[in-house]
């Protein structure tokens, strides 16, 4: 039998912009608290590495400290648990797919290529997701944060997933849209896709990347190189 080939996706900025329903949640969870609220595009440069991540960032700014930093663990575990009941809540408010999404799933379908998500937000909230907006039933898995012990950047996260599909790592390809992605797919030698203007605060020429793509319409023309 010949061996499939494999994409794997990164979720969030990747294959759905959720940047406006991200920042509602983390407004709430901000104004809840006491510390200041920030706009969309200022969303879009703290997301990547899961909802802790992004309201430590948030907090101390320029400080760059990650959310382990914040020494009550209480209030840490709080800030997280009301960020993500909001956001379970109103997951697909302003979400929309990137463009040439649905296309080019299709479009795999029709190649009989194995589709899988690797993403840093949480299994329930990105499986809920994919759900919602439409696009769920191409994937034959999804891994989030909290799948396995470890996560982007550490290349099991995508490595194991491939495993899972009886895939080769030789006939896989990553599309993902910062640094996370990037550094995971480098590690494990697989080849990257990356979206400019991506959901990071690194310049493109700062991410590490095969191929460099403003949205999906006419990606099939690069994955047809590989297949």
């Amino acid at each position: 039998m010949k061996q499939k080939f494999t994409i794997l996706f990164d979720l969030d900025g990747t294959l759905v912009d959720t940047a406006p329903d991200l920042m509602h949640a983390h407004n709430y969870v901000m104004k809840k608290f006491g510390y200041p609220t920030k706009s969309t595009e200022e969303i879009r440069n703290l997301v990547g590495k899961g909802a802790g991540a992004m309201i430590g960032r948030s907090i101390w700014g320029q400080a760059k400290k990650e959310f382990s930093k914040v020494n009550d663990e209480k209030i840490k575990k709080e800030m997280v648990r009301e960020f993500v009941d909001f956001y379970a809540k109103n997951i697909i408010k302003e979400s929309t797919l990137i463009t040439g999404v649905k296309e080019f799933l299709k479009w795999c379908k029709e190649q009989d290529i194995s589709m899988a998500v690797c993403t840093n937000k949480q299994e329930h909230l990105s499986k809920d997701l994919l759900k919602k907006i439409g696009i769920y039933s191409y994937f034959e898995y999804v891994a989030g944060s909290d799948t396995f012990d470890y996560c982007k950047p550490d290349p099991r996260h995508l490595t194991s997933v491939v495993e899972i599909l009886d895939g080769d790592l030789k006939k896989t390809i990553m599309i993902g849209d910062s640094e996370t992605d990037a550094n995971a797919a480098k590690s494990a030698e697989i080849p990257i896709i990356l979206l400019q203007d991506g959901y990071t605060e690194k310049k493109i020429d700062e991410i590490y990347h095969n191929h460099l793509i403003k949205d999906f319409v006419g990606i099939e023309k690069i994955i047809s190189n590989y297949l």
